[in-house]
């Protein structure tokens, strides 16, 4: 069970609560979600943080529904590199990435988690690395790139997520309508070799590009609402154990 407030449930947010009320939940369910973001441009219609809002709501939702522990954000990973600057963007190395989580995870094992949900929006290849590599005493661990499902049914314009897309940005428009600029949405597509070696971090965001890769300008709050089921239904069945089709 979460905690309320004037009745409504809550997400049990670890930097919210007191070392006893942690413990208890703990020994009630010894899981822990964290939310992984990066600090990265998305194209000049999306914020900087836009990773990180889809995987705090999700984090959010989650911890709510199940009451399992939620931890506070990771706000920094390993961005693609760009061939021009944009005000704000930050970065990590894989490696540091990794030593951070390695640290932590083995502070929160040691003090009870049996199991860890890593959740992250970023498909670059080097992020995902530093997450599926972290390691633990004897604690279960997943790393949850919750964009690594199928979502052509729902896209008009491509057929997975990219950068600032179609994807990005109708998830963003649900969920954070006040945040996004519709009107600055510029579409620049790549093909699918150079996806690939984007991904892998062989090739930077072009000079020529808005900062983002896909088709944004199809985005529609409409969208983004079955993207984000998909996501946290998909999420809720196969890591959290809930039945299929259940809402």
């Amino acid at each position: 069970m979460s905690p309320t407030h004037a009745g409504v449930p809550r997400p049990r947010r670890l930097k919210e609560m007191r070392p006893a009320d942690v413990a208890a939940t703990l020994a009630a369910d010894p899981r822990l979600i964290v939310p992984v973001g990066t600090c990265e441009q998305h194209g000049p219609h999306l914020p900087l943080g836009g990773d990180t809002i889809i995987v705090e709501r999700l984090a959010d939702d989650l911890s709510t529904e199940f009451g399992v522990l939620r931890a506070p954000t990771i706000e920094y990973g390993v961005n693609v590199a760009t061939a021009r600057r944009f005000a704000g963007n930050a970065s990590v190395r894989r490696k540091t990435l990794h030593r951070t989580m390695n640290d932590l995870i083995d502070s929160w094992e040691a003090e009870g988690v049996r199991e860890f949900v890593l959740l992250t929006a970023h498909e670059h290849d080097p992020h995902l690395e530093a997450l599926e590599t972290v390691i633990t005493s004897g604690a279960r661990l997943r790393a949850v790139n919750i964009f690594g499902l199928e979502f052509s049914d729902l896209l008009e314009g491509q057929l997975e997520p990219m950068h600032g897309d179609e994807v990005d940005m109708s998830i963003l428009l649900y969920l954070a309508p006040e945040l996004v600029q519709m009107s600055l949405a510029q579409d620049y597509t790549m093909s699918a070799d150079e996806l690939r070696r984007y991904r892998r971090g062989w090739l930077k965001v072009p000079g020529e590009s808005p900062g983002s890769i896909g088709r944004p300008t199809l985005a529609t709050a409409a969208k983004g609402r079955l993207l984000y089921e998909r996501i946290r239904n998909r999420v809720r069945e196969r890591v959290f154990g809930a039945p299929a089709g259940t809402p």
